[in-house]
């Protein structure tokens, strides 16, 4: 039985979402087990049990959970130690991915400048012709590796003080902390293609000729789509889940 906690008493879904993906995450519940309750939940948060159902809506569609009739809602998540696991349906940043996944992984800056959005940069972005964004390119290593090549583009009118330093560090935490921006949902979509001269000479690729492309569009809650990104990775080193649910006809 859960013992209640005043200071975890809140009414938004985010938090709660947030303490029971940790709780699997870190082990507390195991592949198989069954969560507490939703009146459990509902006691323990002090919240309704709409607020818990959103938040066990977010896990069951990041592969988290399952609900199961009459029986509960069962941990299906187990942890991947050979691959870095990144969910397609849910807005998360490389940072939360990667403290998800337990590694330890260094950022290094390739290119951070401003850029006028011409023709070519708008047919593969979205953004509109003339508009200012920032350009940045991260490496990201593992082990030392260079496993990952994230290109960004970002808005420039909606974080104009975006700095190389928050670039490295998380350009999310500090939208969402620091300038209190809302991020809602985003376009997504996996392909893999053939490895550019740019992905040989920056990525430890080995025997690879190909990366896996993470391509999406994230958009604020004023409707505004401030991102466009491009993460190209290695293959054996990436796993891409999602959770679906047939539906009956």
């Amino acid at each position: 039985m859960l013992e209640y906690n005043k200071e975890l008493a809140m009414t938004k879904y985010e938090p709660i979402y947030k303490k029971i993906k940790n709780d699997i995450e870190s082990g507390k519940y195991k592949r198989g087990d069954y969560l507490p309750s939703e009146k459990e939940y509902t006691e323990y948060f002090s919240c309704t049990r709409n607020t818990v159902r959103r938040a066990l809506s977010l896990l069951t569609n990041e592969a988290y959970i399952i609900p199961q009739h009459g029986k509960g809602v069962q941990v299906i998540y187990s942890a991947n130690e050979d691959r870095n696991i990144f969910t397609v349906g849910g807005i998360e940043s490389f940072a939360e991915a990667i403290q998800r996944n337990k590694q330890k992984v260094e950022t290094k800056i390739a290119c951070f400048k401003e850029i006028i959005v011409d023709e070519e940069i708008s047919l593969l972005s979205g953004f509109d012709v003339g508009t200012e964004i920032f350009y940045i390119e991260r490496l990201r290593y593992f082990n030392q590796k260079a496993i990952i090549l994230d290109k960004n583009y970002f808005l420039k009118e909606e974080m104009p003080n975006l700095t190389k330093e928050i670039a490295k560090k998380s350009i999310y935490h500090y939208l969402e902390n620091e300038l209190h921006m809302s991020i809602t949902n985003s376009r997504r979509r996996v392909t893999a293609e053939d490895a550019t001269k740019q992905d040989l000479k920056l990525l430890d690729l080995e025997k690879y000729k190909y990366v896996l492309v993470v391509s999406g569009q994230v958009f604020n809650t004023k409707g505004i789509m401030f991102e466009y990104t491009q993460s190209r990775h290695r293959p054996d080193y990436v796993c891409f889940i999602e959770s679906a649910v047939r539906q009956n006809i």
